[in-house]
């Protein structure tokens, strides 16, 4: 018979669990999405050498497993002197891997900026510079913004995997819950639960940040 009360001791330890995951969520979203930011770039506009190393990162981390990812940098890394704690070995594996997979959804968005349009910009004296963030980038992210959005989702939920290296997220306080009172129905149901609703707000979030972002170019159009 379920009883969820069993769980209500450990209220504290769920809402850390949660804090962590948002924090890693927050961290990972924002550095992630501005590798990839860099790497498109480099990827799209760089020189052979250039689009060969990150092409070579791209393709490197999204053909081999999060989890293994993530031992390598933890369990890995100090064989050569770089000792990292579990939460910096985490944010590091969700950095590089959203950073990746991003590199590609943003790149496909600068490939899709109409020629004409940037000639244009030239014509009318724009700098590089302002080409590229006014022209080429602001348009292009409008275009991927709903593909980067499920991906930073799935980055969030991904996230679970780091309490395998003892980072103290929800997946990690369930696991902690049901080996103390053996609730494991009861805990692992509740967390799911929080991962859904943490996903939904997410979504609502990025949307909330779309319109405000992008309602000048609508209005315009």
């Amino acid at each position: 018979m379920l009883n969820f009360s069993d769980l209500l001791p450990y209220t504290d330890l769920l809402l850390q669990g949660l804090g962590v995951t948002v924090l890693l969520t927050l961290y990972s979203t924002l550095g992630g999405v501005a590798i990839g930011t860099a790497c498109a770039a480099g990827r799209h506009y760089g020189g052979k050498k250039t689009r060969w190393v990150i092409g070579s990162y791209v393709e490197l981390i999204r053909n081999t497993p999060f989890i293994v990812q993530l031992f390598f940098i933890f369990f890995g890394l100090p064989a050569i002197g770089l000792k990292l704690t579990a939460w910096e070995a985490g944010l590091l594996a969700m950095l590089i891997n959203l950073g990746a997979y991003s590199t590609e959804i943003i790149r496909a968005g600068l490939a899709a900026t109409p020629k004409g349009q940037v000639e244009a910009a030239r014509v009318l004296g724009l700098s590089s510079r302002q080409i590229f963030f006014r022209v080429i980038l602001n348009p292009a992210f409008e275009k991927i913004y709903p593909a980067l959005t499920s991906q930073c989702i799935i980055v969030m939920l991904g996230s679970a995997v780091v309490s395998q290296i003892s980072v103290m997220d929800l997946t990690y306080a369930a696991n902690l819950i049901q080996s103390r009172n053996f609730r494991s129905f009861e805990a692992y149901l509740v967390v799911a639960g929080m991962y859904l609703l943490l996903a939904i707000l997410m979504r609502q979030v990025f949307e909330w940040v779309g319109r405000r972002v992008f309602r000048h170019r609508r209005t315009a159009a």
